[in-house]
């Protein structure tokens, strides 16, 4: 019955729309002589172009096609929504689907699934005979359909690809006629007696991408066992089961794909297996709680990549195309990202603890955009291969089918050239069931559309998705695969290592792009300079500060994976998020060199020619500390010589007071500065300066030296004087034994008070303050 009377008003749909037409050509006459309007003014979209008016009036998503890929004898049904996006009710209306049109090629296909409005020469017949009513759809409101139509009725010819399309017909309250209200298409892969086997299969290659943002940081718990710390428990909710990358795995592992994994992200899961640290409400660090799921979601992963073939990027997925820009000028920044290349194979299997097939010295720029300077980055951190897309490395018009993905772009390097309309199928909003509907039909019919190009032409083709797909995105995509890998016989599976092992198509582009046609949109979502010459700092801080440590690894594993972080492509577009978090990281290292430093010293006081100054040398670390030595120097060398420069051992969480011996020359005040210094000469942390008030030689001991020596002078005269009266005495005959008495009793004297000035000179003790000895 629904049937006969979508029929009815399909048979006068014609009759009422040449006599709609009439009126409004009508209508458009008066409108511009009646009224005088000026054309020029006239509104530039028709009323059939607006949305919710005309043939837009509603809204088509086909959610479901089945079979995918139907033989002669099958129904096929199809499925949707229908969505009133007009002010006016919709009364009185079904919905029939529309004869298949052939697609000849691949751009055929994207100009179906990207047109709007209903074309009557592009859009096929109406399958009579196969409606469905629909009734009323209020303004804003949906309903369903599900129409089942004869593969015979929709007047498929020859293998290949078909647009299939689905119209409602109808009235709304503010036009009581009948019209089409709106249309949507999808695609029919057709090939109904199997793939012709002089046809060659051609070669597909997926990958599919683990890869996350940036949670670990650099800090560790002050403890032996250096608890990791997170930025957040967002990794958490990731590996959880129903969480995105938990999908990605448990996906993947049933489907024919190149798994490609950033190594960070399985040593911050492999972090979670104990004990970790994330900030709690109110910013302090509480315990973590997802060591199961941790435990788990490996568990799961080492399972799904087994006989797989794994892709490991550079440690944290680092951003060529910044580096290249941006950062090769600055020191360091090349070497950072070999490094992170050295790194990621062995932390791969380290933590699945598998049979791998690890494929490495793979480049994997965002988007698959590249220039010379992106593959002199790649080749120069060691890669051979690097993945790009077709939209960066364009083939022109002169060829007419796809080549092949591998092409050699010089010096020894494959460019992997994946296809950007495959790649870029599954970006859009997945959770709606039209969206992923459509892009699993476009899935087939683009490669079955490859496949028929050059039949004869055995080829190898990459699909490479975007990095971080979301839950949807995954789902449709392995929704998509699995149909293919149980349908599609024009394509076989390849591993990305027999992809760039492929024969190249000497036709194929081979010239890299200049670096004026890389994508603007993508060099401003760039790292800046400045993140590279803070890496580079912060690297340096790193350096000088483990060469002191008695177990550098302590520091240098934590934080010199912290700097590959701050590298990340995953910082695109969260351009504060990465200054925060490199910031954060050279507190941190800072903060940790602080631990080692001099306490505060107050003036002192000299009293003596010679004297001793202590220097302490605090180390609030968890681990000891050698290889420093301790300078003091004086401001006033000729008045204050200090000795020679004091190693330094210290255990952890000890001090040491290093001594200094000091001669004094002059009186007066003296700045002396203390400073630690590295085995290779480097100044390490702060200067401590403090002044010392020199008194070594007062006026009391002057004057008790003068004494004394003034008597000595004086005795030594007397002596002479008596002994010269003696002698004159002798030669005039005489005895003078007074004489020679007193001058006896004279010279005991005087040698007495000389010795007893000697004893008067200045002691010296060592202290903040030195009194004179008396």
């Amino acid at each position: 019955m629904s049937c006969t009377r979508a029929n009815r008003r399909l048979g006068g749909l014609r009759r009422r729309r040449r006599l709609a037409s009439l009126i409004a050509t009508i209508a458009a006459v008066l409108l511009l002589t009646g009224l005088g309007q000026d054309p020029a003014q006239a509104a530039p979209h028709s009323r059939a172009e607006e949305i919710g008016t005309g043939d837009r009036t509603a809204t088509i998503a086909i959610t479901h096609v089945d079979p995918a890929l139907p033989s002669a004898d099958d129904d096929v049904t199809i499925s949707g929504t229908i969505t009133n996006e007009g002010d006016s009710a919709i009364v009185d209306s079904s919905v029939a689907a529309r004869q298949g049109v052939p697609l000849s090629n691949r751009s055929a296909i994207d100009e179906s699934v990207s047109r709007t409005g209903f074309d009557s020469a592009s859009d096929g017949q109406i399958v009579r005979d196969h409606g469905q009513d629909i009734g009323d759809i209020a303004p804003g409101m949906s309903r369903t359909f599900s129409l089942e139509i004869p593969v015979s009725e929709l007047a498929l010819g020859e293998d290949g690809v078909y647009q299939l399309g689905v119209t409602l017909i109808g009235q709304t309250e503010s036009a009581r006629w009948d019209d089409n209200l709106g249309i949507g298409r999808t695609l029919l892969s057709w090939q109904p007696d199997g793939r012709d086997g002089s046809a060659a299969q051609t070669g597909l290659t997926v990958l599919w991408p683990l890869i996350s943002g940036t949670h670990l940081t650099a800090q560790t718990g002050s403890d032996e066992v250096q608890t990791p710390v997170f930025r957040d428990d967002a990794l958490l909710d990731e590996i959880s089961p129903g969480g995105r990358l938990y999908q990605m795995v448990t996906l993947g592992a049933d489907l024919p794909v190149t798994w490609v994994i950033d190594p960070d992200l399985l040593a911050s899961v492999d972090a979670m297996r104990e004990a970790y640290q994330v900030p709690g409400e109110d910013g302090d660090l509480v315990n973590g709680t997802g060591q199961e799921e941790a435990r788990a979601f490996l568990a799961e992963l080492r399972e799904a990549v087994q006989g797989d073939e794994v892709v490991a990027l550079p440690f944290a997925d680092p951003d060529l195309a910044s580096l290249a820009h941006r950062g090769m000028d600055v020191q360091g920044a090349l070497g950072q990202l070999r490094t992170a290349t050295d790194t990621a194979p062995v932390t791969i299997e380290t933590v699945l603890n598998t049979e791998v097939r690890l494929n490495t010295r793979i480049a994997w720029p965002v988007n698959g955009a590249i220039d010379p300077d992106i593959v002199s980055a790649a080749t120069s951190a060691g890669a051979d291969q690097i993945i790009t897309r077709s939209d960066s490395l364009r083939n022109g018009d002169s060829l007419s089918y796809t080549p092949t993905a591998a092409r050699p772009i010089g010096g020894g390097t494959t460019a992997i050239v994946a296809d950007e309309r495959l790649s870029t199928l599954f970006e859009g909003d997945m959770t709606r069931t039209g969206s992923a509907s459509l892009a699993g039909q476009e899935l087939l019919a683009q490669t079955m559309a490859i496949s028929q190009q050059e039949p004869g032409l055995e080829r190898s083709i990459v699909m490479a998705p975007q990095r971080m797909p979301t839950s949807a995105q995954a789902e449709a995509m392995a929704s998509a695969l699995s149909t293919l890998q149980d349908q599609g016989d024009w394509v076989r599976f390849l591993d990305l290592s027999e992809a760039a092992e492929a024969t190249p198509d000497p036709a194929a582009n081979q010239q890299v792009p200049s670096a004026d046609a890389y994508p603007q949109e993508l060099r401003d979502q760039e790292l800046p300079t400045s993140a590279f010459q803070s890496m580079r700092d912060t690297k340096r801080t790193l350096d000088d500060f483990t060469v002191i440590l008695t177990e550098p690894h302590r520091v240098t594993v934590p934080f010199g994976n912290a700097i590959h972080r701050e590298m990340s492509a995953s910082w695109r577009g969260s351009q504060q998020a990465a200054a925060d978090f490199r910031s954060r990281v050279q507190g941190e290292i800072t903060g940790l060199t602080q631990q080692v430093h001099l306490i505060p010293k107050a003036d002192i006081t000299l009293s003596g020619r010679s004297a001793t100054i202590p220097v302490t040398v605090q180390n609030n670390l968890v681990q000891d500390v050698q290889g420093l030595e301790l300078r003091l120097e004086s401001s006033r060398r000729l008045g204050l010589e200090v000795g020679e420069a004091q190693p330094v051992v210290i255990g952890s969480g000890h001090s040491q007071s290093v001594k200094f011996s000091t001669t004094a020359n002059a009186n007066g005040p003296v700045s002396l500065t203390a400073q630690l210094y590295t085995a290779d000469g480097k100044p390490y942390g702060e200067p401590m300066r403090f002044q010392a008030d020199v008194t070594s030689i007062t006026s009391q001991v002057m004057m008790v030296i003068a004494g004394g020596l003034l008597l000595v002078v004086l005795a030594g005269i007397r002596m002479y004087t008596q002994r010269k009266r003696a002698a004159g005495a002798q030669d005039e005959g005489e005895e003078p034994e007074e004489m020679l008495v007193e001058a006896s009793a004279d010279s005991s004297r005087g040698e007495t008070t000389a010795d007893t000035g000697a004893r008067g000179g200045a002691t010296s003790s060592v202290g903040e303050k030195l009194d004179p000895g008396t």
